[in-house]
C-alpha cells in the first residue's frame, strides 16, 4: 500500500509539472511548417487531405475556433489528448498486473521523451497514440471475454487511428497478428462483434479512400512510393543507434528485455503486449533499410513503445536498485533534452547563435519576423495587392500569421517533395503563371533559404518565366542570413522584358568559421542577372566595414552559373583588405551588402569568423 501511494504521488507530481510546463513551451514555441499547414487544411474542412485524414486538421480548427488563430489554441487539443495518454496507460497496467506497476508505467509514459513531448506539437502522433492505446485496452478486454464495451473500445480506436495516419496500417496489422499468435486471441476474432467493431474500423478509412480515388491516388501514390526508395540501403543501420538515444539507452534496453522476455510468457496478455510492441518496432527497422531517410522518421515507433510500457515495471523490478535509478535518472534526463531543445528554438537569440550549425531548426525560425514585413510592406502597397508565396511553408505559415488561409503558392519541388501539391490545386491556390493570379498588384514572397545553393539562379529564372522580370527586392534576413526571404512588389500590369533576379555571391575567403587575425582579406564573387552590381560593401555584425574593389576576373564563376546573364561576366570579383580595432578578438558575423546598378540594395547572409589577435 505504501509503495502504491508513493508511485501515485510521483506519478501526479510529474504528470502536473509537465503538463504546466508544455503549456508554457507551447505558447512560445513558433509554429512548425506542418502544423501550419495542417492549420490551413482546417480552414478547408473536408474528410480527407492529400498527406493526411482529416482528423488533424479538425483538432486545429477546434482549436483555433474556440481559442482564437494563436499557437497555444491550436495546440490545445493535441497537449488535451496527450495529457490523457499516461492516464490510460496506468489504468491499464493497473488493471491487468497491479496498482504500484500502473503508476510506475504512468511515470515511465512521461519520462519517455518521445511520449512525454506530445501535444506540443499539433501532428498527428498524438491521435495515433490515442488510438494504439485504445486498441491495446481493448485487446486485452478481448483476450479475457468479448462483450460490447471492449468491441465499442476497439472500434473507437481503430476509427481515431484511421483518422489520424496512413501509418496507423501498420498498428492494426500487427495488432491483428499479435492476437492470431494468441487462442485467446483466434477466438476473439471469430466473434460477430468483433467482426462489427473491424467493419466499423476499416469503414472509418472510407474518406481516404475516396479522396484518392477522386485524386488520382495521389496520396496513396505519395505515402507509398513517391517518398520512399524502395531499395536497400545501409542508412537503415542507424536506427539502433537513434533510437536507443532518443528513447534512452538504459530504457530502450529495458523495453527491448520487456518484448523478449515476455514474447512466450504464460499471460497472454503479458504475450500480447511483448508481440505487439515488439512487432512494431522491428517492422519499424526492417523499413528503415528500404524507406524514406530524407524526412523526420524517429518518431514512428512510438506505438510499439508505448505497448511495452505495461511490462516495463515487471522488468525493472528484476535489476538491482541503483541500476533502476538510472534508468529513470536518464530517461529523465533525456525527457528534459528534449524539452531544452524545444525551449531553445522558441528563443530568437539562441536560434542565431546556432545558424552555422547543421541542427539549426530552420522549420520552426523566421516565420514572425517575415510576418512583420510582409504586413509593413503591404501596407505602402495597393488595397487590392495579392500575396503571392512561392512554396507552400511561406504560404501556410504567412496564412497564419495573417490570418489568410488562401494565399497562392507557386509550383515548387517543396510542393511535390512533402505531398502538398494536390491539395493546393484542389485548393484553386495553385498559381501557375502571372495570368492565374490577375491583372492586380502582386507581393510575392520567396523562401530563398529553401532551395539548394547550386539550383538558387535556376529557381529565379523559373520566376521569371512565370511573373516577369523581379522588381528589386526588399530582403528579410533572419538568423544571420539562414532564414532568407525576397519580398518582390509587383504592379498592376505584367512586365516583359529580360530576367532580373536577385544577386547572388559567394566568400572565397575566409571560409566560413575560419580562424583570422585583426588584418585579413576578404575576397569573392557577385553577379545580378539582368541588371549587374554597381558595387560591394563588407559588413562585420551588420555594421559597415569596407567597401571592396568589384569588377575582378573571376573566369570560373560563368562556367558554373552557365545560365547566367549579368554582362560583366568574367569580371564579377571583388576583394578588400580590413583592418579591425584592437580589442576585436571574438565571434563576429561577416556579410556583404550587394548594391545593383538599378539602385537595389541587398544584404547577402553572413558567416561566422573568429577573430585571433594573435595571429597579426
Amino acid at each position: 500500500m505504501r509503495s502504491e501511494i508513493r508511485a501515485r504521488r510521483w506519478f501526479l507530481l510529474l504528470w502536473a509539472l509537465l503538463l504546466a510546463f508544455k503549456l508554457v513551451l507551447a505558447a512560445r514555441l513558433p509554429l512548425f511548417v506542418d502544423e501550419a499547414f495542417y492549420w490551413q487544411e482546417g480552414r478547408h474542412l473536408a474528410w480527407a487531405y492529400s498527406d493526411l485524414p482529416g482528423l488533424t486538421a479538425w483538432l486545429t480548427r477546434i482549436g483555433v475556433a474556440l481559442g482564437g488563430n494563436d499557437v497555444l489554441a491550436l495546440r490545445a487539443p493535441f497537449l488535451l489528448l496527450a495529457a490523457c495518454l499516461p492516464w490510460l496507460v496506468v489504468r491499464i497496467t493497473a488493471r491487468e498486473f497491479d496498482p504500484v506497476q500502473g503508476w510506475q508505467a504512468g511515470i515511465f509514459a512521461l519520462l519517455l521523451p518521445l511520449a512525454g513531448t506530445l501535444g506540443l506539437l499539433a501532428v498527428p502522433d498524438v491521435a495515433m497514440a490515442l488510438a494504439t492505446l485504445l486498441c491495446m485496452d481493448a485487446g486485452t478486454r478481448l483476450l479475457r471475454t468479448v462483450d460490447a464495451t471492449a468491441a465499442l473500445e476497439l472500434a473507437l480506436g481503430l476509427a481515431i487511428g484511421a483518422l489520424s495516419h496512413y501509418r496507423f496500417i501498420a498498428v492494426i496489422a500487427v495488432g491483428g497478428l499479435a492476437l492470431l499468435l494468441i487462442p485467446e486471441g483466434r477466438r476473439a476474432l471469430r466473434d460477430p462483434r468483433v467482426w462489427v467493431a473491424l467493419a466499423f474500423g476499416i469503414a472509418a478509412w472510407t474518406p481516404l479512400l475516396a479522396w484518392n480515388l477522386d485524386n488520382a491516388e495521389a496520396g496513396l501514390r505519395f505515402q507509398l512510393v513517391d517518398r520512399h526508395p524502395w531499395a536497400f540501403h545501409a542508412d537503415g543501420i542507424w536506427f539502433v543507434l537513434v533510437q536507443a538515444l532518443l528513447v534512452t539507452p538504459l530504457l530502450f534496453a529495458a523495453l527491448l528485455l520487456a518484448a523478449w522476455r515476455h514474447a512466450g510468457d504464460d499471460n497472454r496478455v503479458a504475450r500480447y503486449f511483448a508481440w505487439l510492441g515488439a512487432l512494431v518496432v522491428l517492422g519499424f527497422f526492417v523499413l528503415g533499410f528500404f524507406a524514406d531517410t530524407e524526412r523526420v522518421s524517429f518518431h514512428w515507433p512510438l506505438p510499439g513503445y508505448v505497448a511495452l510500457l505495461p511490462l516495463l515495471p515487471g522488468v525493472l523490478r528484476r535489476w538491482p536498485a541503483w541500476l533502476r535509478r538510472a534508468t529513470t535518472a536518464l530517461a529523465a534526463l533525456g525527457l528534459l533534452t528534449l524539452l531544452g531543445y524545444y525551449a531553445a528554438v522558441s528563443v530568437p537569440a539562441l536560434r542565431a547563435h546556432s545558424a552555422g550549425a547543421k541542427w539549426y531548426p530552420g522549420n520552426f525560425a523566421g516565420w514572425e519576423p517575415l510576418a512583420r514585413a510582409v504586413r509593413e510592406l503591404r501596407a505602402t502597397l495597393p488595397a487590392d495587392t495579392r500575396i503571392v508565396a512561392d512554396n507552400f511553408k511561406v504560404g501556410a505559415e504567412l496564412g497564419f500569421a495573417l490570418d489568410d488561409p488562401d494565399i497562392a503558392v507557386l509550383p515548387h519541388p517543396l510542393n511535390r517533395k512533402h505531398g502538398r501539391a494536390p491539395q493546393l490545386a484542389l485548393w484553386g491556390l495553385r498559381a501557375d503563371d502571372r495570368a492565374a493570379l490577375g491583372p492586380q498588384p502582386l507581393l510575392l514572397v520567396v523562401g530563398a533559404s529553401e532551395i539548394a545553393y547550386k539550383h538558387l539562379l535556376a529557381h529565379y529564372h523559373d520566376l521569371c518565366a512565370r511573373l516577369g522580370p523581379l522588381p528589386a527586392p526588399l530582403v528579410v534576413n533572419v538568423d544571420h542570413g539562414r532564414q532568407r526571404f525576397l519580398l518582390f512588389a509587383f504592379g498592376e500590369a505584367a512586365q516583359t522584358g529580360a530576367c532580373t533576379t536577385p544577386a547572388m555571391a559567394w566568400f572565397d575567403a575566409p571560409a566560413a568559421g575560419a580562424r583570422v587575425g585583426r588584418r585579413f582579406l576578404v575576397a569573392g564573387w557577385a553577379f545580378k542577372d539582368g541588371v549587374g552590381i554597381a558595387r560591394v560593401e563588407i559588413t562585420l555584425d551588420g555594421h559597415p566595414l569596407a567597401t571592396a574593389r568589384y569588377g575582378l576576373p573571376r573566369p570560373y564563376v560563368a562556367p558554373f552559373w552557365r545560365i547566367s546573364t549579368d554582362p560583366a561576366h568574367p569580371d564579377v570579383g571583388f576583394d578588400a583588405e580590413v583592418v579591425l580595432p584592437e580589442g576585436s578578438a571574438g565571434v563576429h558575423w561577416l556579410g556583404l551588402v550587394l548594391h545593383g546598378k538599378d539602385g537595389s540594395r541587398e544584404t547577402w547572409p553572413e558567416q561566422r569568423i573568429v577573430v585571433d589577435d594573435t595571429r597579426d
